[in-house]
């Protein structure tokens, strides 16, 4: 009895201890994550207070059409500088800059013309028809072995089109392996970051650090991937021989302003004032990433966001059919050839622009005081979607009806780039810093949706209806990636 009663004892007083440990594992372990938070707070407020001033300017929304002209056009040269970006620009960090986000001045110019007279310029459009009809095939071959079945349709225009840009960027030999392992870490990159995750405030970039993590991850892999491919190719320009010289060999050849006339926003005659370099390896990373995510990623959108609307309105889209088939001819290597399908492509550029936003900063006095802003300087977001759909500028503006821009329709003179005299929509930007590949990617759009239509007719998945619930990231995606069912249409005679 007694031995059995010195067991119980033993057994209490082991429970107690056990109770008695844990909480004192318990208290030193939260006080220890209480000094990491108030740690991390404190090296954020100490960077914060030592950024750039662009990263501590309040940020202000313009959702306004007429807005959005008054800012770009009519104060224009206040709004030539996009604001320095965590994670690309920060403390101790020198800036490594793409087309999108170099200061306007020199840097910027040399970037832009080297990409819009190399592969954008109109001479050289006619001689991207073989690779334009190679993606073309293989988007139409991916669909059709499928039958009659479902198709995601993201996946497939991915997979036919991110080859095209690859082979732009690096050269038509290229291997499929490469390919591959370009794609697999540029969707890895759009995936993971979403713009809205890098501006706001302090406790939302604490709440989402680890997405800055994966961030910085994924460049170092893009550099993995992208630096091999980089130094294979020839250090010596052999000119185009009548073919497209890829991208990454004028950038091979490049030479950027460095110094303070790098950084002059005005940047007006003093080209000639200022040493340059070859581009480092993170430049170099950071170019190649824009154009292979900026040439697929935008049509993607674009081509997925129409079929949706197309599958919801069968009668656009055998009005469409009948327009192309009629014809037998698919549009010209600028889309012109359809004027129907133009204005389908432009419905669906207003009403799902392919990025949520464009980016400016603001410090010109004058411009501040105009507008309203903030005395201090501002960074200005322009909501391109609300733009698109502003209700004082359309009618029934969330309705897909691409008559409007058909002539006699409220949009017949209305196009991807807003002229100087309004702005109605602004898909891929305004002013001089407008996308430079804007005629590019609406080529590119114009032809994949003009054959998917051509060959297929498109209806709802058997899994139920449409979702248009939007999705900001880099790009306006669809929430839910559109799967529709693909029936060939020559199968079906």
């Amino acid at each position: 009895m007694y031995a059995c009663t010195q067991f119980l004892v033993s057994c209490d007083s082991s429970k107690k201890n056990a109770t008695l440990l844990t909480i004192d594992m318990i208290v030193p372990v939260t006080l220890l994550v209480l000094s990491l938070f108030c740690l991390a707070v404190f090296r954020r407020t100490i960077r914060r207070a030592r950024a750039p001033a662009s990263l501590r300017q309040p940020t202000v929304e313009i959702r306004d059409a007429a807005a959005a002209h008054r800012a770009l056009v009519s104060y224009a040269d206040a709004f030539l500088n996009r604001p320095a970006v965590l994670p690309f620009t920060g403390p101790g960090r020198r800036r490594s800059d793409n087309l999108t986000t170099v200061p306007y001045g020199p840097q910027w110019r040399v970037f832009r013309r080297n990409l819009t007279g190399g592969i954008l310029h109109p001479s050289r459009v006619s001689l991207l028809a073989p690779l334009q009809q190679k993606a073309v095939e293989a988007l139409v071959a991916d669909i059709t072995a499928r039958g009659a079945g479902e198709v995601v349709v993201r996946d497939v225009v991915h997979d036919a089109l991110f080859p095209l840009a690859a082979r732009l960027c690096f050269g038509d030999d290229i291997g499929e392996r490469h390919v591959r392992a370009l794609q697999r870490v540029l969707q890895e990159f759009v995936l993971d970051v979403a713009v809205k995750d890098f501006a706001g405030s302090m406790l939302l970039r604490l709440v989402h650090w680890w997405r800055l993590r994966r961030f910085a991850a994924s460049r170092r892999r893009q550099a993995e991937v992208f630096l091999p491919l980089i130094a294979a190719r020839p250090r010596t320009n052999h000119g185009d021989s009548g073919l497209i010289r890829p991208y990454v060999d004028s950038l091979l050849d490049l030479r950027v302003p460095v110094g303070d006339d790098a950084d002059d926003a005005g940047g007006e005659g003093k080209e000639g004032h200022h040493s340059d370099h070859a581009l480092t390896d993170d430049e170099m990373v950071g170019l190649v990433s824009e154009f292979l995510g900026g040439g697929t990623e935008s049509v993607v959108s674009c081509v997925e966001w129409t079929l949706a609307h197309l599958v919801i309105q069968p009668d656009v889209q055998n009005k469409l059919r009948r327009e192309i088939v009629d014809g037998e001819r698919l549009c010209d290597d600028r889309g012109s050839t359809s004027p129907y399908l133009r204005a389908v492509i432009l419905e669906s550029l207003r009403m799902h622009p392919p990025v949520p936003l464009t980016m400016r900063e603001v410090r010109s006095p004058q411009a501040l005081e105009d507008l309203s802003l903030p005395a201090e300087g501002a960074r200005v977001h322009f909501i391109l979607g609300h733009i698109g759909r502003d209700g004082k500028a359309w009618t029934d503006p969330d309705e897909f009806r691409p008559e409007r821009f058909m002539p006699g329709g409220e949009a017949e003179s209305v196009g991807p780039l807003p002229g100087p005299k309004e702005v109605r929509m602004m898909p891929f930007g305004a002013g001089r810093r407008f996308c430079p590949g804007m005629g590019l990617g609406m080529a590119h759009a114009g032809l994949f949706v003009a054959a998917v239509v051509r060959e297929f007719e498109w209806a709802p998945a058997a899994s139920g209806g449409v979702d248009l619930t939007e999705l900001d990231g880099f790009f306006k995606m669809m929430r839910t990636p559109l799967r529709a069912r693909a029936t060939p249409r020559r199968a079906s005679k």
